[in-house]
């Protein structure tokens, strides 16, 4: 474990470097990692596993959609591919990947399977965090850690394919045989992780669901919504708007964030922009700021689980996430999206195939 300086801040990591893929692959030799759930972070998580050569098997309801991704993804049934029972029967890691709506209602089952000396794997601190309201409380006689990639499963994937890695925090909860921080990092790396930081299952739930509902989802959408709303409202047509509120910024500027920081960002625009970004910044956290502190005590007080336990577990839920979800696909802004999203080159390959031509024709006349 290595101990970096991030801002001032000296934090615990583990990195590529120090643990490479053959210690992890030393470490998990043994065991057998059962994946319960194949639907946002179980195939990522697998399939990665499995192309790391660890012995993963998927637990997974017959005769789903899950199910079927499962097979076309390559796992046999019979011997990578189970129902959720005989998987947690031959498991001696339980990587437990369902929704946490879905975790609460299978905890009876898991925990039977629970024998001493397994681990219970989470990526994310959910169902342990708020514990008084799930139900899921681990025998004290097993490992109980987190792995949490940072972001979706099909980034984990998407990136190991590319042969990068997406950041993950790591947690122990519990560690009943002593080799728990072993298990947890070789697992780490084993999924694909770039590199991995310290945090706690509280700390984790705490951050993504404030992320979640904040700057990753809720309040960019907001935002987005905010801005296209103005610009339309003064005349600006919608492929103008979306361009200036979103094209933009995640097709061009959000990848050189990514790759340099906001700083080099503020440091290499326009004057005109840079003024005026550095005019507004503190405007917009100081609007912000009293909503993120209500979120965040939201979050912390346990009322944004119980928001989502009690809409998720309802038996009409999938019926009404879709209404909601519709309302915003319907949306002008997004509508005007997927129009924008059709015209970039690279989803124009009769156009881009007319440039090669021309370019063969040039060149063969010259």
């Amino acid at each position: 474990m290595a101990k970096l300086n991030f801002g001032g801040t000296v934090e615990n990591v583990v990195t590529r470097d120090e643990f490479p893929l053959a210690k992890a692959q030393g470490v998990l030799k043994d065991e057998v990692v059962a994946v319960i759930g194949y639907g946002v972070q179980g195939p990522g998580q697998a399939l990665n596993q499995k192309e790391n050569g660890i012995n993963v098997i998927v637990g997974q309801r017959k005769n789903s959609k899950s199910w079927d991704k499962a097979v076309r993804d390559g796992f046999v049934e019979g011997k990578t591919l189970f129902d959720i029972e005989t998987a947690l029967a031959k498991g001696t890691i339980i990587c437990y990947l369902l929704s946490d709506a879905a975790q609460i209602a299978m905890w009876p089952t898991v925990k039977k399977h629970l024998t001493p000396g397994k681990a219970l794997y989470f990526s994310h601190g959910f169902g342990i965090t708020y514990l008084d309201q799930t139900g899921i409380v681990p025998p004290k006689d097993v490992d109980v850690f987190l792995v949490a990639p940072k972001g979706s499963g099909t980034s984990l994937r998407r990136m190991f394919l590319q042969g990068r890695g997406l950041n993950s925090s790591y947690a122990i909860f519990q560690d009943a045989t002593g080799k728990a921080f072993d298990r947890v990092v070789a697992l780490g790396i084993a999924i694909g992780s770039g590199y991995l930081f310290e945090t706690t299952f509280k700390k984790e739930v705490y951050s993504d669901l404030t992320g979640e509902r904040g700057t990753l989802m809720g309040a960019i959408q907001g935002i987005f919504a905010a801005q296209f709303e103005v610009l339309r409202k003064n005349g600006h047509s919608p492929s103008e708007a979306f361009n200036e509120t979103v094209e933009e910024l995640t097709q061009s500027l959000m990848p050189l964030v990514a790759e340099n920081g906001m700083d080099w960002m503020y440091a290499n625009c326009s004057t005109t922009a840079q003024r005026g970004a550095l005019d507004w910044w503190k405007k917009f956290r100081d609007a912000t700021l009293p909503v993120f502190n209500d979120l965040y005590e939201s979050v912390a007080t346990g009322k944004e689980a119980a928001r989502s336990i009690e809409s998720n577990s309802k038996t009409d839920y999938r019926e009404k996430l879709e209404v909601e979800l519709k309302e915003l696909a319907d949306s002008e802004m997004w509508q005007a999206g997927k129009t924008v999203r059709s015209l970039r080159p690279e989803n124009q390959p009769a156009v881009a195939d007319d440039v090669k031509e021309a370019s063969k024709m040039e060149t063969t006349s010259n």
